[in-house]
């Protein structure tokens, strides 16, 4: 009888297990599968997942769900009738396993954390990464499910509030603020000095003031548009907070960041700039290294936080997306591909 150990083979070696959809719809539509393993090209990194997370962009990808107005070109980006990118997940904490020729930023053994963006694939055992995209190290004091957590929310609500000046002082307002871009925003927004007042749930109210809020808005009970506040910075991480319904809370010279925008406050946010003298943004942000090595650097200090609602094994991607379906999840929902 042979007792010898089992050694994976070379065919084995050369597939990895991840979550697919090959269609859109519910969350029963993604489905774990074995796909090629990828090889780093030139310029590439090879990165063991470890972990990412499933978001509220997952989640709209999967049902390919949009903001009004933003139908079409979400089917265009995402699939007309199939989707085009099969394996979701913008994130990815983990081990660069290999490097493609002229890799000169990264070696084999590093512990990195990466923002994919619209290109996903973070939900699989292996993802190939340019190193000029936004990869960094992960913060030395923080494990592979707690490194991800920080990253599509932090680079996120690093990006908005980098688009206005906030001053120590100034008056904050983040909607939305247990979800993963707005616990980063209340973290980041007073990390600049800012009075900043949290929006959420009043079950959430403990979480966001732990994270820094100096004054938490009940939704359920309150309407923080109706109740006569204005603020230097307000930041809508939620869709309902438009500049019609919004404008007269910003502070003359102050900002308006639309996270979430439907096309209408997109192709607007021009107009109500010029002819409001408030800031008005909306649309994409551009995702880069330096944006997450200046997270890593708070994180390191013990000035910025995860927050990780709850974790799930790779083969429990659906109950994952069931849960994010709900709109409930405090900061980040985080997939683990392995341990660690």
């Amino acid at each position: 009888m042979n007792m010898q150990p089992e050694t994976r083979t070379q065919a084995q070696d050369s597939r990895m297990k991840a979550a697919v959809y090959r269609r859109f719809g519910a969350p029963e539509v993604v489905l774990i599968e074995e796909l090629p393993k990828p090889a780093p090209g030139p310029g590439e990194v090879l990165v063991k997942v470890h972990a990412s997370t499933v978001s509220a962009a997952d989640h709209r990808a999967r049902g390919r769900t949009a903001p009004k107005g933003l139908g079409l070109m979400v089917a265009l980006a995402l699939g007309v009738f199939r989707p085009r990118k099969r394996v979701l997940g913008m994130d990815v904490a983990g081990v660069v396993e290999a490097v493609g020729a002229d890799v000169t930023l990264f070696a084999p053994g590093d512990e990195v954390i990466a923002m994919l963006g619209g290109t996903f694939g973070g939900h699989a055992e292996y993802v190939c990464i340019p190193q000029g995209g936004a990869i960094t190290a992960k913060p030395r004091n923080m494990s592979f499910e707690e490194g991800v957590a920080l990253v599509f929310g932090g680079i996120t609500a690093h990006a908005f509030l980098s688009r206005t000046t906030v001053k120590p002082g100034d008056t904050v307002l983040v909607n939305g603020a247990s979800g993963a871009v707005g616990t980063a925003a209340v973290q980041l927004a007073k990390e600049l000095g800012a009075h900043v007042t949290g929006v959420c749930s009043g079950a959430n109210r403990d979480l966001v003031t732990a994270l820094g809020a100096d004054r938490v808005i009940d939704y359920t009970t309150e309407d923080f548009l109706t109740e006569g506040q204005s603020y230097d910075v307000l930041m809508d991480c939620v869709g309902n907070a438009p500049f019609e319904r919004a404008g007269a809370c910003v502070n003359p010279g102050g900002a308006l960041l639309l996270v979430i925008s439907d096309l209408k406050g997109i192709l607007l946010a021009s107009r109500h700039s010029a002819q409001s003298g408030k800031l008005v943004t909306a649309g994409n942000v551009a995702y880069t290294a330096e944006a997450l090595a200046f997270l890593v650097g708070l994180a390191e200090a013990g000035r910025l936080h995860a927050v990780i609602d709850r974790s799930y094994d790779l083969a429990d991607i659906a109950p994952a997306h069931r849960f994010v379906d709900t709109g409930r999840k405090k900061g980040s929902v985080v997939l683990r591909l392995a341990n660690g």
